[in-house]
């Protein structure tokens, strides 16, 4: 079994092997003309549960054979112009590249002494990305597995900023239209149920700063202690980017951490055209960014940033095996020093090839081509009578409903949006996501292929105009 370890013996084996993997990929991208197949569970699950683990094939290529019936074949393919639904974005092959020669060496970044360049790559990335954020000379930060650690680490920084022993008077502010992870994040930091405070949006799905106001007052009236506000720059659901340099004039005001959840609007940090959309965020003392959202990074590429590096002191732990404390002395940089992990990815490599490759206009350009597409795409949505399109685009999320002529139940009107999502991924023809507004079920767009067109748009809104009115004549056929 030796043979297939990667060493000098065996250079030759990694080379073919990965050869034809590569290869594979390469043929199915080439031909794939929709972006799911529209397999089923139950399907797909005996083919799964039908392998047994213990009998190996002993062979890269029957391997291969075998992967194609039970994920090629079948996967989603976010490449694919009329994959619509979730922040899930196509790669940019200079970080196929990354992704491949990073899990081929294997650093492990939590050392020096396990990664050497890899540490200062990732360190001078940082550094970039602060810049480009305006945090200023003192800032720092890390890379993580995603928005949802990065949020999590922010707001326990915040928390031991806040210098109180009870946790239960500590009080976390975010808008309505937050990211979930904000409150996963107040319960696994050990505070109470009540701890975050949902802040109320406007038509326009933005943070409104009257609300926060009053509630960052009341919170001081009733003896509580305001931990955090979290600003969103991109919401998950409408891609709103809340009121930043408002929202810094509260927080200086009241003495208040402020965290802004950029994981998807971190692509205008790059933007050639719309960068003052996120004008403020530089005011922030922590901020999440996703590249694998909007720098069209394969997953995962994540990064919490800090406007002062001492306050990552927090999650700094010495074990003498690892990073002893003489480590710091000695100048030697560990970047287990300020990660919530240990044992970590050079997942930074992906992102230094792109911008060595691309720079950072080239993934501005891509950036501003979906953001654009979108704005196209509100248009034809708000000249189209059969939909009703919820706001105006800040970035490239457009949710919207199908509005039959002849029906005004807004149950069945439900229930018509429901089976068009539903069977409109199990035709494969195209993939669209759902979410609820004001209780009622609507359909979204997340627009993150610039290969994408409006003719595309255009023609997924036929189709769930098609299967939408085939439940509804279904469903008077069923009531006659």
């Amino acid at each position: 079994m030796r043979s297939h370890l990667l060493n000098d013996l065996t250079a030759e084996h990694y080379r073919r092997s990965v050869t034809e993997g590569v290869e594979r990929v390469a043929a199915k991208l080439a031909t794939t003309d929709r972006p799911f197949t529209g397999v089923t569970v139950d399907a797909l699950s005996p083919l799964i549960e039908g392998i047994d683990l213990d009998r190996p094939l002993h062979d890269t290529t029957a391997a291969l054979d075998e992967l194609e019936d039970v994920y090629l074949r079948d996967a989603v393919y976010f490449h694919h112009p009329r994959y619509l639904a979730h922040l899930n974005c196509p790669v940019v092959i200079p970080a196929v590249l990354g992704e491949a020669v990073l899990s081929a060496v294997n650093s492990s970044l939590d050392t020096w002494d396990q990664s050497a360049g890899g540490t200062l790559i990732e360190r001078k990335l940082i550094d970039w990305t602060a810049e480009r954020i305006g945090l200023g000379p003192a800032a720092d930060g890390v890379f993580t597995s995603g928005g949802t650690q990065s949020n999590l680490q922010a707001l326990l920084l915040a928390r031991e900023e806040s210098k109180t022993d009870s946790l239960a008077k500590l009080r976390v502010f975010a808008s309505e239209v937050s990211h979930f992870s904000v409150k996963k994040s107040a319960k696994l930091l050990g505070l109470g149920q009540d701890a975050v405070v949902s802040v109320p949006v406007g038509q326009d799905k933005r943070m409104q700063t009257v609300a926060l106001a009053h509630e960052l007052e009341r919170c001081k009236q009733d003896g509580l202690v305001p931990m955090a506000v979290v600003a969103t720059a991109g919401t998950t659901d409408f891609g709103s980017i809340d009121p930043l340099p408002e929202i810094a004039e509260l927080c200086e005001q009241y003495g208040v951490w402020m965290h802004v959840d950029a994981a998807y609007g971190c692509g205008l940090l790059a933007s050639l055209k719309h960068r003052d959309r996120i004008a403020g965020i530089e005011r922030a003392d922590s901020v999440t960014v996703d590249y694998h959202k909007s720098f069209f990074q394969p997953v995962s590429s994540s990064a919490v940033l800090v406007r002062d590096a001492a306050t990552l002191c927090h999650v700094t732990y010495h074990a003498d095996y690892l990073n002893p404390r003489r480590m710091v002395t000695e100048r030697i940089p560990n970047q287990v020093d300020k990660s919530l992990q240990t044992t970590r990815r050079f997942d930074a490599l992906k992102l230094w090839l792109t911008l060595r490759t691309m720079g950072a206009d080239g993934i501005g350009e891509l950036f501003d081509e979906v953001c654009e597409l979108a704005e196209e795409g509100w248009k034809l949505l708000a000249a189209d009578p059969r939909y009703d399109v919820v706001v105006e685009p800040s970035l490239s999320t457009l949710v919207f409903r199908y509005i039959p002529a002849a029906v005004t139940d807004p149950a069945e009107i439900d229930r018509a949006n429901l089976y068009a999502r539903k069977a409109l991924f199990a035709s494969g023809d195209a993939v669209v996501a759902g979410t609820k507004v004001g209780g009622r079920h609507y359909l979204k767009f997340t627009l993150l292929n610039p290969e994408t067109t409006t003719a595309d748009i255009a023609a997924v809104l036929d189709l769930i105009a098609g299967h939408a009115e085939q439940y509804l004549g279904e469903s008077l056929d069923r009531a006659s």
